[in-house]
């Protein structure tokens, strides 16, 4: 039997908090695996694995990262016991060599939360391999596309490409207006991913490659780079057409869209 042509994804991963706290976007992420079939593995790129250039996890053995701070000490005991994949992570190292791009591996490291908190929802019994491929804040969004396309041939292989970032990410803005989960959402936050889904119905790669530069207050949404970078990595792997699976927002300024392409 063939195996499955997989898409990629891209999913707004919100606050590590997600675990515990109702709302529709949680409801989605734990439903995540019904989108797609089951994988043979997963190749996730998380706004919180930033290097300068590209860096693939190839360990076997991957620790679950508790990269935040000021939260309860529930959050803090979670681990999520995946293993990695020696062999897919030398794949994905092929891949982007061929294609000209500067790559290494980390055999230490393991999955920070933009990785094992959507994994946890999605797929909980943790039994899938997991591979964790970096983004880099020094690199264009351009860059983060060409990167996807190196790796698209490992979906025809059953290999889930996810990207794991968020579609509008102001915590500045969150801290600030001391927003509570279910606070309104601003015209500045909603006028961006309406038109990031615009732009993505009309097929309009370079606008949505350009989406902080030319979209509604996309600075607003997007003070730095990193939770966006990921959605292009996912766009390049999958290609055009895009379907947006989920919208909703928490916190009024997190638009925790997620979209599916190929």
């Amino acid at each position: 039997m063939p195996r499955a042509v997989q898409p990629a994804l891209f999913v707004s991963h919100g606050s590590p908090m997600i675990l515990f706290e109702p709302s529709p976007a949680r409801d989605f992420l734990a439903g995540l695996a019904s989108h797609v079939a089951r994988p043979d593995a997963i190749l996730i790129i998380s706004a919180h694995h930033d290097r300068a250039e590209a860096v693939v996890t190839s360990g076997r053995d991957l620790a679950t990262i508790h990269d935040f701070g000021g939260f309860p000490q529930i959050l803090f005991d979670l681990r999520y016991p995946a293993k990695g994949d020696p062999a897919l992570a030398d794949e994905v190292v092929r891949l982007l060599a061929q294609a000209g791009q500067r790559v290494s591996r980390d055999p230490v490291r393991g999955l920070d939360h933009g990785a094992w908190v959507p994994l946890m929802l999605g797929w909980p019994e943790a039994a899938i391999p997991i591979v964790q491929l970096s983004i880099s804040s020094a690199h264009p969004p351009q860059w983060h596309h060409r990167i996807g396309q190196a790796i698209a041939p490992l979906r025809a292989r059953n290999v889930l490409i996810i990207g794991s970032g968020s579609l509008t990410h102001n915590l500045r803005a969150l801290v600030a207006e001391g927003r509570d989960h279910d606070a309104p959402v601003p015209d500045w936050v909603s006028g961006f991913a309406d038109w990031v889904k615009d732009r993505f119905d009309a097929g309009d790669t370079d606008a949505v490659l350009d989406a902080v530069a030319r979209g509604p207050n996309g600075r607003a949404n997007h003070p730095t780079m990193d939770h966006i970078l990921p959605l292009f990595t996912a766009m390049g792997a999958g290609g055009m057409p895009a379907q947006r699976l989920h919208h909703s927002y928490t916190y009024g300024v997190l638009a925790m869209d997620a979209y599916r392409f190929g």
